[in-house]
């Protein structure tokens, strides 16, 4: 059992969407020491088959144990429908997952459909399925894939032409004025929200669970006295990234600080 509370905090995710989770875990805890782990090489999760997704994870989890940390937030919603069970059943620190923030949509009361904005493989998963049914049985739910927008942040584009062609197409056969709320269930949707909102319009609100896991994060290490006990002059951070390429990291640093800027940090 670790309890060392000086050791960082471990954060993944499929590629690089997992940085607007970890910039929510930064504000909220600035003292901690991170490394972040982004799987841009096999990115996306969402169109894999549930044992690669599975593998994966797994592989990660182990690069991190290795490395000391003393939790470890899966900031993906695709690998935490598919391996959180698996990964909290194989290590022994906790291990913190992400689900699409459908509880907040429907707790608005708002009248009109709520489209949730996902992976393929998260929208069929049994996680929001179970979320469906603890929560929007009494609303109309649009289950919406938009595996594209995953590519655009890997490639660094948040803005331009390109982003608004296909932002508009994830809502082909939607009529915005009949929506109540957005759910975004894919840590890389995040960095699209001003395009996102920007074609829907300021009246629809859109809903993340990035706050939320920050919150039961440090609501668990506070359980378990995992909270670090020093500040640093500085934000302690260090990044990897499966593809290994001095680039990727500098644009994982770069949408950190984007992130960051966001959240008023």
């Amino acid at each position: 059992m670790i309890n060392d509370r000086n050791l960082p905090i471990g954060i993944f995710d499929s590629g690089m969407g997992g940085i607007s989770v970890l910039a929510e875990v930064i504000k909220l805890m600035p003292k901690e020491r991170y490394i972040y782990y982004g799987d841009s090489e096999n990115a996306p999760y969402g169109i894999k088959s549930a044992e690669e997704v599975k593998k994966l994870c797994t592989n990660i989890c182990d690069f991190l144990i290795d490395k000391g940390v003393k939790a470890i937030v899966v900031a993906c919603n695709t690998a935490t429908s598919v391996a959180i069970n698996d990964l909290r059943k194989e290590y022994d620190i906790p291990i913190i997952g992400m689900e699409p923030a459908l509880k907040p949509a429907v707790t608005l009361g708002l009248d009109g459909k709520i489209v949730v904005m996902a992976t393929d493989m998260t929208l069929k998963e049994k996680k929001l399925r179970e979320l469906m049914d603890r929560y929007g049985k009494h609303k109309e739910i649009i289950k919406q894939p938009c595996p594209k927008l995953v590519n655009l942040v890997e490639s660094g584009i948040m803005k331009g032409k390109d982003v608004e062609i296909i932002i508009e197409e994830c809502f082909n056969g939607i009529k915005v004025d009949e929506i109540s709320s957005i759910v975004l269930g894919c840590t890389h949707y995040v960095f699209l929200k001003d395009q996102i909102r920007a074609f829907v319009g300021d009246k629809v609100p859109i809903i993340d669970g990035n706050e939320g896991t920050a919150r039961h994060l440090k609501s668990i290490l506070e359980h378990r006295n995992l909270l670090k006990s020093t500040k640093e002059e500085e934000v302690l951070l260090d990044v990897y990234n499966s593809k290994r390429e001095e680039k990727i990291i500098e644009l994982s640093k770069n949408l950190l600080i984007f992130s960051l800027e966001k959240l008023g940090f």
